[in-house]
């Protein structure tokens, strides 16, 4: 029999265990094959690109927190204990890391595949229906971020900034972070039609990562300009890792946990909806 043969009766069958499934229109069970598709891809592609993600906040460390850090004092942990600076950014940095790894991903590789390569329209001309090709995306992105927390975490083991067992706790903390932010990235960049509108993504994240609480308390800022903030998906990603690496737990984690827990479900509602209404007419 044909390779042409075998793809049309794996279709077939795939098309006929489908058929009797709640959601059969939307998921056919198999966003693994889009992971698949992102591993060969990667395989073949430029490295640096990869990397930049994470060295961006590998450099922000050890720029601020053992240059600047040295002529700033006085700094607690939030529950009054005092740490070093190079202690406090850390867990923010390592945050902001896997939020990086997630939203490039999810952002412009989508756009590109989405509006360009065409990617998408091909893939659900198969048997995988949107929110396989949703899951597959993102899941890719979630695993871009985790590996960037990773690396992130064997640097600062080496420079004394994991003072607490509960810093292994900031592990899943930032596939939590990677897999809000690269649901919600591609929701966004799934309704976005032109390089233009990309740009917004950066124009929104600089200042995200500069006034979030990376690198100096929330309570410096006046309390309108506080509300605003920790509104701010990348704020609730700080605390909740800063509260992990420096060992200071509380039933308030709970309210950053479903913070993210909710963008990750409005991410895939919004970006299967956007690919059926684009692809499946």
């Amino acid at each position: 029999m044909s390779l042409i043969g075998l793809a049309a009766d794996s279709a077939v069958s795939i098309a006929q265990r489908r058929g009797n499934k709640l959601g059969r229109s939307v998921y056919s069970g198999r966003s693994r094959v889009a992971m698949e598709r992102n591993l060969m891809a990667f395989r073949s592609s430029n490295w640096i690109i990869v990397l930049s993600g994470f060295v961006e906040p590998l450099f922000y460390l050890l720029a601020f927190g053992f240059g600047v850090g040295r002529l700033i004092g006085g700094v607690t942990d939030g529950s009054g204990h005092p740490v070093s600076y190079a202690a406090f950014i850390a867990p923010a940095l390592l945050a902001t890391s896997a939020m990086n790894g997630a939203i490039y991903d999810s952002t412009w590789n989508v756009f590109f595949k989405m509006h360009f390569a065409k990617l998408y329209e091909t893939m659900l001309a198969t048997s995988l229906g949107p929110l396989d090709v949703a899951i597959g995306e993102i899941g890719w992105a979630l695993l871009r971020g985790f590996v960037y927390a990773i690396g992130f975490m064997l640097v600062m083991a080496p420079l004394g900034l994991i003072p607490s067992w509960w810093a292994l706790m900031a592990i899943p903390g930032a596939v939590l972070i990677a897999f809000g932010f690269a649901s919600f990235g591609m929701a966004i960049t799934s309704y976005l039609k032109t390089f233009h509108q990309m740009n917004w993504i950066n124009f929104f994240m600089l200042p995200m990562f500069l006034f979030s609480g990376t690198f100096y308390p929330l309570s410096i800022y006046p309390q309108w300009i506080q509300s605003i903030i920790q509104a701010m998906p990348l704020w609730h990603a700080i605390q909740l890792e800063r509260a992990f690496m420096l060992g200071n737990l509380g039933w308030g984690l709970l309210v950053h946990v479903v913070y993210f827990l909710v963008m990750i479900v409005l991410g895939l509602f919004f970006t299967t909806r956007r690919l059926t209404a684009l692809f499946m007419k």
